[in-house]
């Protein structure tokens, strides 16, 4: 399986300069591509080949004087661009056609020099690490590392990203063979929520941290000095960058509590069975903030990946199914308000918490799902057999992250 190692690295002056140029050069092709392609199509003319687009907007663009520019950096980087460019419209054209599962995909777009996240992808012609540890990058050099962990092997490709807030990072894809956990009789249904973030059948509550909410006081000081400055002026831009650092730090802050959790309950549990909840839709409604700080969808797709990579049963429970509504005592069914938190089955007496039951029916339906051989399990059915896919390593590049399901399993950044 593929897994993504990501490191803080730390460029000096002439590094980030290169780092710039760099950025630039594989933005340029990609627009210049993009162009080539949009033209052609509005004309009626037939789709412009990759090798079409190579010749035209990397190897005789550098002889230009327009373009010369281009030959400053490595060609590895502006080739991998215009592939990243394939990658987009293949992914467009399977959605058009219906052969790619999740949403939607529309076309690919125009990069801009102003947007949040600026990177660029490598393969190994074009990057080395070193014995000091530093990481050499053709035609920017020897980067410094944080190394927080040893990768596991060599890696095969490396992605230089710059994010909003002025950090870099350097993110290896190494192929590792699974982690395979010893075996456990436990296992976990998982009912997601808001109040608490996550109540597992065995009764356990995780409460929500809420790490936005508790620095929206430092936010709401930060954005108003950015709103008095002047605009296209150094002191906004040193504003922007402040209020990007602090909404950097709520993010980093959840995910490391979102690894922690998540791998605490794949040790403790054989099987993990979680709800296919409508985050996006959620996310319109009047609980959007609340919904988003949580990051239920980050949270899943790591209880999704660590699955696979410590052998463990992973399953989405269809979120049609009522599992708030049904007393996971008796099975008996009955339409409840959203402020009822607590209640009496009619027909056998137990008193339930809401939230507890629910994670109770989850962890039944999934165990039935299991049992339908509709989940990957070391002894899953045929069918399952048929629908595995492999696990992919990319993350926010080329296109866009398929929908989770329960024979799909995504590795999203660590």
């Amino acid at each position: 399986m593929q897994l993504r190692y990501n490191y803080r690295a730390y460029p000096d002056a002439s590094q980030r300069c290169a780092l710039a140029s760099t950025f630039g050069c594989a933005r340029v092709v990609w627009n210049d591509c993009l162009r080539d392609r949009k033209e052609a199509h509005a004309a009626g003319l037939p789709y412009v080949k990759s090798a079409e687009l190579s010749r035209l907007r990397i190897t005789q663009a550098k002889r230009t004087e327009e373009r010369a520019w281009l030959a400053e950096v490595s060609a590895v980087v502006l080739q991998q661009s215009l592939r990243d460019l394939d990658t987009a419209y293949k992914n467009f054209f399977d959605s058009v056609k219906g052969t790619r599962q999740g949403r939607k995909v529309g076309p690919p777009r125009y990069k801009s020099k102003k947007d949040a996240r600026q990177s660029v992808r490598l393969n190994t012609n074009a990057f080395s690490l070193q014995d000091d540890g530093t990481v050499y990058v053709a035609k920017v050099g020897n980067l410094k590392v944080k190394w927080s962990r040893r990768l596991p092997a060599a890696p095969t490709s490396l992605t230089v990203t710059k994010d909003s807030s002025g950090r870099y990072f350097l993110s290896f894809v190494v192929d590792t063979e699974p982690d395979t956990l010893p075996g456990l009789e436990t296992e976990a249904g998982i009912d997601l929520g808001l109040s608490a973030f996550a109540v597992l059948s065995d009764g356990s509550k995780i409460d929500s941290p809420r790490f936005l909410r508790r620095a929206e006081k430092k936010l709401k000081r930060l954005q108003r000095e950015l709103s008095r400055k002047a605009k296209r002026s150094k002191n906004r831009a040193k504003a922007r960058i402040k209020v990007a650092r602090q909404h950097a730090k709520v993010a980093d802050r959840r995910r490391d509590w979102h690894h922690k959790a998540s791998t605490q309950i794949i040790r403790d549990n054989q099987a993990v069975y979680v709800e296919d909840l409508a985050v996006s839709g959620l996310g319109r409604t009047r609980l959007a903030k609340s919904v988003h700080d949580a990051g239920w969808s980050a949270f899943v797709g790591m209880l999704e990946y660590k699955a696979v990579k410590h052998g463990r049963t992973f399953a989405k429970v269809n979120r049609a199914f009522p599992s708030s509504q049904v007393c996971s005592a008796c099975g008996r069914d009955g339409p409840k308000p959203l402020h009822v938190r607590q209640w009496t089955c009619g027909e056998c007496g137990t008193v339930h918490d809401r939230d507890h039951n629910a994670a109770r029916n989850v962890l039944f339906e999934g165990r039935r799902i299991v049992a339908a051989g509709r989940a990957e399990t070391p002894n899953a059915s045929w069918s399952a057999g048929k629908t595995r896919t492999k696990v992919p390593a990319q993350r926010v590049e080329a296109g866009s992250p398929r929908k989770g399901r329960t024979t799909q399993a995504g590795i999203p950044g660590l």
